[in-house]
Formats: structure tokens, C-alpha cells, sequence
């Protein structure tokens, strides 16, 4: 069974950003105890490319924003449903919308299977 990653495309505001990483470090903490593979949260740094399309102009971010990418790897996507199944109903987790340090309307999230891991 080929591995899975669910991805993600978020614009933080600046002065979010501290908050951000320390509701992503404790949220890495819950997915990695339910059985996620990988963890990774990135800050755009390099993002003026010129081939393509960068992410600043896939996701407009504002003077005061940052761009940041993300995944979670897992064995499979059965196995993903499992861990998000648990990570969902874990009360460590506050998913509430109003106390997000960023836009939830204004990220991208999908699932992926994994074509190459090399």
C-alpha cells in the first residue's frame, strides 16, 4: 500500500506566528501519538520564484502575512482516516474556528497519495 500525506496551504499573520507554532507543536505531538509518520510545518522564505506558479500568488498573502506549508505522512490512507478519527475527538486538540491564529477559510487542505518516496 503506497504511504499517504494530507497537505496543507496556510496564511499566518505575523504577529500569529509564535501562536501558530505553538499550536502546531502541541498538535504534532497529538498526530505523531496516534500514529502519524511525519509532522512538518514550513515557513515561506524563498517564495519569489520564477517558474511556475509561487505560492504568494496562489494564496495572496498580505504585507503582515506569511505563507506556511504543511504535511502529515501515514502508512496509507485507511491509516489516515484512523489517526484524524482519534486526533478529532482528542480533547487537547481545540479545533474551534474563532480561536485559530490564522483564516481557516483561507487554507488549502488536501490528501495525496504518494507517487515517488525516494
Amino acid at each position: 500500500m503506497p504511504r499517504y500525506a494530507d497537505g496543507f496551504v496556510i496564511v499566518v499573520p505575523k504577529k500569529n506566528l509564535k501562536a501558530y507554532e505553538a499550536m502546531s507543536k502541541k498538535a504534532g505531538k497529538i498526530w505523531k501519538e496516534y500514529g502519524a509518520l511525519e509532522y512538518c510545518e514550513c515557513v515561506g522564505d524563498d517564495l519569489k520564484v520564477k517558474f511556475g506558479t509561487p505560492f504568494p500568488k496562489l494564496c495572496k498573502p498580505k504585507a503582515n502575512e506569511v505563507v506556511v506549508f504543511s504535511w502529515i505522512l501515514y502508512k496509507s490512507r485507511a491509516h489516515r482516516d484512523k489517526v484524524n478519527a482519534k486526533v478529532m475527538k482528542d480533547p487537547r486538540l481545540n479545533m474551534d474556528s474563532e480561536k485559530m491564529p490564522f483564516d481557516m477559510k483561507r487554507m488549502s487542505y488536501g490528501g495525496f497519495t504518494v507517487l515517488v518516496d525516494v
